[in-house]
């Protein structure tokens, strides 16, 4: 079978080759790859920055945004052939620690925990793949050509169910949010939100191509000045950052408004330097009783979340989010933006 692979923090080795085929064990499924998404992540490992090949491998095959559909499932698993499916992307550590233990690897307390086209694991950008049965969700079979959303989805959908369980300190009844960033993450981010019936402000540096259109096509609102000038006008209950620019999370985090919840799932590039009022910044979390906190990865639960917000979702809304579509042999493509204002590449395997 054909694999888009790499050798770990090695710049320039990304390449399509071939791979032996996988084989099923016990209680696994083999799937034949439909498609595959390409995030920040993919990019960040295909430049030679980090990522971990399996023990014993120099090569690590890419991806951890799956879709594809089940080839062969064990008796009893729940699943059969022609099922629609992802990949859950983290395993627990093998101690475990008590999160891991129950089931919330996505908040594993030592770091050793594994990730499927990350760390320690090959991922699903193969053109067929196999999974644990308790490691794989079944979608809507109406989402064969938008599933590959699912991963990014869950990510927000996580955001999402730590953003309500914070909702339960105190009476709150949040009727709006603002999302910086109109990327993948952040579109997502206020579909959700609108799924929820809140007022969504998103921000975006740029108001050219399809991302205007997506955000009103929410009901929501699409400004272009910046996080501190939003928020200052429409004083949000909730605030999602999801660009990582070290300048607007800093903004996210000073929003000024008794009892908002501010969640970063941006991730920053260390080493940029940005005056920070320490003192203000402190006085107006305690003073708001304010709360920022970070979030990252899902577990299974999310996953089922993330399930039912794209079962819920327009259809052609979420297909309009794909700006960009390659086949395998074509996969590099993906890495290089060029002069594409692409919000998702997917590569169809």
């Amino acid at each position: 079978m054909r694999a888009l692979t790499v050798v770990p923090n090695q710049a320039g080795s990304l390449k399509v080759e071939e791979v032996p085929d996988p084989t099923p064990g016990p209680g696994e499924l083999l799937v034949d790859g439909v498609s595959l998404g390409i995030c920040g992540t993919d990019r960040e490992i295909a430049s030679g920055l980090y990522g971990w090949a399996p023990p014993g491998k120099e090569r690590l095959v890419l991806g951890h945004e799956s879709l594809g559909r089940v080839r062969t499932a064990p008796d009893g698993s729940g699943f059969a052939p022609g099922d629609l499916v992802v990949g859950i992307v983290r395993r627990p550590d093998p101690v475990p620690c008590g999160a891991c233990e129950r089931g919330e690897f996505d908040m594993c307390r030592n770091g050793r925990y594994v990730e499927r086209g990350i760390k320690e694991i090959d991922g699903y950008g193969s053109t067929a793949w196999v999974v644990r049965a308790d490691y794989t969700v079944k979608l809507d079979p109406a989402l064969t050509e938008v599933g590959v959303l699912m991963e990014p989805t869950t990510v927000v959908a996580k955001a999402w169910d730590q953003i309500e369980r914070i909702n339960q300190r105190a009476w709150f009844e949040p009727k709006s949010v603002l999302v910086t960033g109109a990327g993948p993450i952040g579109l997502l981010a206020a579909l959700l939100g609108a799924q929820r019936g809140l007022d969504v402000h998103v921000l975006d540096r740029s108001d050219e191509g399809p991302k205007p259109g997506l955000v009103a096509d929410l009901g929501a609102t699409f400004h272009t000045a910046s996080a501190a000038e939003v928020a200052d006008k429409i004083q949000p209950d909730i605030v999602v950052e999801a660009t990582g620019a070290p300048a607007v999370a800093l903004q996210a985090m000073e929003v000024n408004n008794p009892g908002v919840i501010v969640c970063l799932t941006g991730v920053s590039s260390p080493g940029t330097d940005t005056e920070v009022d320490v003192g203000g910044l402190n006085r107006n979390i305690v003073l708001d009783n304010a709360l920022v906190f970070g979030s990252v990865n899902a577990n299974r639960h999310h996953y089922e979340l993330a399930a039912d917000a794209l079962a819920k979702a327009d259809a052609s809304w979420l297909t309009r989010l794909i700006t960009r579509r390659l086949p395998l042999e074509r996969a590099l493509e993906a890495f290089d933006p060029g002069d594409h204002a692409d919000i998702k590449v997917v590569v169809d395997l």
